[in-house]
């Protein structure tokens, strides 16, 4: 076996704010702190899925990140979870999408963009 990816690391300016809209988003769970300021969120219980760690940083963000999240609902159609997604402090964000696109691309409550796909996947 090679590698797999084990945490997402992403810079926030407030980690507690970015790790409840997470944690909500993802159906996550506060794994640890770190004493810089570090939130790590993760599935309840363990899991195959990567942890996200909210690291405090106070650097300006300048233009689209190089990596971003994408996501698909588990449980409810793309429009549910998107309504959804929007309710929790996502915001509708443009990277240049055509608007013929089978996923909605949404920004956190930070302005880092994610895409919200089409594909239903199961529950992990």
């Amino acid at each position: 076996m090679a590698c797999r990816i084990s945490e997402l690391v992403l810079d926030a300016a407030d980690p507690d704010r970015l790790a409840a809209f997470w944690s909500e988003v993802l159906g996550y769970v506060e794994v640890g702190r770190e004493d810089d300021g570090s939130i790590e969120i993760g599935p309840p219980g363990g899991g195959p899925q990567p942890t996200l760690v909210l690291s405090p940083s106070s650097a300006p963000r300048t233009g689209q990140l190089p990596l971003h999240i994408d996501v698909s609902a588990t449980d409810r159609d793309q429009e549910a979870e998107l309504e959804r997604l929007l309710a929790l402090g996502a915001v509708p964000a443009d990277v240049g999408q055509t608007g013929n696109e089978s996923w909605h691309v949404l920004a956190d409550p930070e302005g880092n963009e994610f895409c919200l796909l089409r594909t239903r996947l199961r529950p992990v």
